[in-house]
């Protein structure tokens, strides 16, 4: 299916256990599409964008080494000579020492679990599609992707860092923050109001329009691929353009999250 106007889509690969989720947005932040499914599935998806950004939620490419060399080191007061957070990638190290918690990236693509040499192929197959990275100062096009981390997202616009995401109160929290943003989605407010005494006291939780959180991270990836083909001046991005940038959706992040 071709579609006529910019799309903005989010991808939450996974290792194959489960499937991959898939969301997508217009340009009034309208859902148009929430689907999950093999990697054919979602690229056989956006070759029906013609025009639009694709968020996926992995590193784009295998640890190139930038954080062993004395220049990088320098740059963020670290000891030339030392190996402290030589096996990061520049953009991990941004969000760590920011106390972002988050992967690392090995050097060698066979040394990468399963769901990361998943993302190094989307990324390789969008390319191929004429999709092309998204590096913020440089020129657009109409088809463009770019590498997020949705916990990083969630923890820009919260100011902190948010509940597990696995949990209850994650989803709520991740639920809540897209609703503020303007998502049409079902307050998670109204959830917990439906929540009585014989509902906590059988298990029987009814939860009716939370979404899970892979849902939830699809769409922080759709949201922030929005804001960088609508909004770009409210992202901005850390790391090495040549290594990998990773994109969140908020002009300026904070030295800290607590």
């Amino acid at each position: 299916m071709l579609f006529s106007d910019a799309l903005y889509v989010g991808i939450d690969p996974t290792a194959g256990k489960r499937p991959m989720h898939w969301a997508a947005l217009d340009g009034d932040l309208r859902l148009v599409a929430m689907d999950s499914g093999d990697a054919e599935s979602a690229l056989a998806f956006i070759g029906g964008v013609q025009t639009g950004v694709v968020a996926i939620d992995a590193p784009q490419s295998p640890n190139q080494g930038l954080m062993m060399r004395a220049e990088i080191r320098r740059r963020f007061n670290l000891r030339p000579g030392s190996r402290t957070w030589g096996q990061w990638k520049v953009c991990e190290y941004e969000l760590r020492r920011r106390n972002i918690r988050l992967y690392n990236t090995p050097g060698k693509e066979k040394d990468a679990p399963a769901w990361m040499r998943q993302g190094f192929s989307l990324y390789k197959r969008l390319a191929a599609a004429g999709f092309q990275h998204y590096v913020a100062g440089e020129a657009r096009t109409d088809r463009m992707m770019v590498e997020v981390h949705p916990h990083a997202c969630y923890a820009a616009l919260l100011e902190r860092r948010p509940f597990l995401k696995g949990s209850l109160e994650g989803r709520l929290q991740r639920q809540l923050v897209l609703y503020v943003e303007g998502f049409e989605v079902q307050s998670p407010v109204h959830v917990l109001e439906e929540i009585t005494r014989h509902h906590l006291l059988t298990g029987d939780l009814p939860l009716t329009g939370l979404y899970d959180h892979d849902q939830l991270d699809a769409l922080m990836a759709a949201y922030t691929a929005y804001l960088v083909g609508v909004k770009p001046a409210r992202v901005s991005q850390v790391g090495d353009r040549d290594e990998g940038l990773i994109t969140v959706p908020v002009a300026e992040l904070k030295p800290f999250y607590h």
